[in-house]
């Protein structure tokens, strides 16, 4: 029987440490994606059931509303009505159509997603939009805008001053130095007649998927592991 006896290397023993340390790392990342991700699909589905939220004057926590029916009463103010662009719908381009509401007996507004409408026959002149008048009653779903930047895609002055790149809660707060609560409402397919559509699919379920990214993650780390080792066996010279 050959004789070996384990000798690892101190340069190749940090690159491997290293190595299984990163990997260890983006498994625990994807884990925790995942599970993040089943907790967000769950509390969509438990919020689905509840009776809607109705919104007042109070600040509302954005992640505590997160996927909760809502309810408010109050007058679109029609003139601060604005589009996020680059927004798809069957394969078709157009805008989102946001408009805030000034909240009935308060002076808190809140944006509302009205919906999808696509582009005319050029990029240069807004779709038209008619907003309704008076006091109306909206319902919908309440959701947090992502404020996530995109490295490649810096912020830079849009086109048109009513056509914005991203919804941006604060930005709209800040342009007209109101009081706006932290969400947006998603409105309800039902809520309105007009020719608006309001398609708003549930969290995607990604857990399998970052479940097995995390799995493969993990067996790089043991696959190093016992390569190192492997590689680190040493034959002992018979005298």
């Amino acid at each position: 029987m050959q004789d070996f006896y384990f000798q690892p290397r101190w340069i190749p023993g940090l690159a491997a440490a290293a190595g299984v340390g990163l990997f260890v790392h983006m498994g625990l990342w994807q884990a925790d994606k995942g599970q993040r991700r089943q907790a967000e699909i769950a509390q969509f589905k438990a919020r689905a059931q509840q009776g809607p939220y109705r919104v007042g004057a109070a600040q509302l926590d954005p992640e505590q509303m997160q996927d909760a029916p809502v309810s408010v009463r109050g007058v679109y103010e029609g003139e601060k009505q604005f589009f996020i662009d680059n927004r798809q719908e069957n394969g078709k381009p157009g805008v989102h159509v946001i408009a805030p509401l000034l909240i009935e007996g308060t002076t808190t507004r809140v944006l509302v997603n009205r919906g999808w409408v696509g582009w005319g026959a050029s990029r240069a002149v807004l779709p038209k939009v008619a907003v309704p008048s008076g006091v109306v009653e909206v319902s919908g779903v309440a959701s947090q805008p992502s404020i996530k930047k995109f490295l490649l895609m810096p912020d830079h002055e849009e086109a048109l001053p009513q056509l914005w790149s991203r919804l941006d809660v604060q930005r709209f707060a800040k342009r007209y130095a109101v009081t706006v609560q932290a969400f947006v409402i998603l409105q309800n397919p039902a809520d309105a007649q007009d020719a608006l559509v309001r398609h708003w699919p549930p969290p995607q379920d990604r857990v399998a998927v970052h479940q097995s990214y995390s799995l493969q993650w993990f067996g790089m780390a043991i696959a190093l592991v016992v390569f190192f080792c492997v590689a680190s066996l040493r034959k002992r010279v018979q005298p």
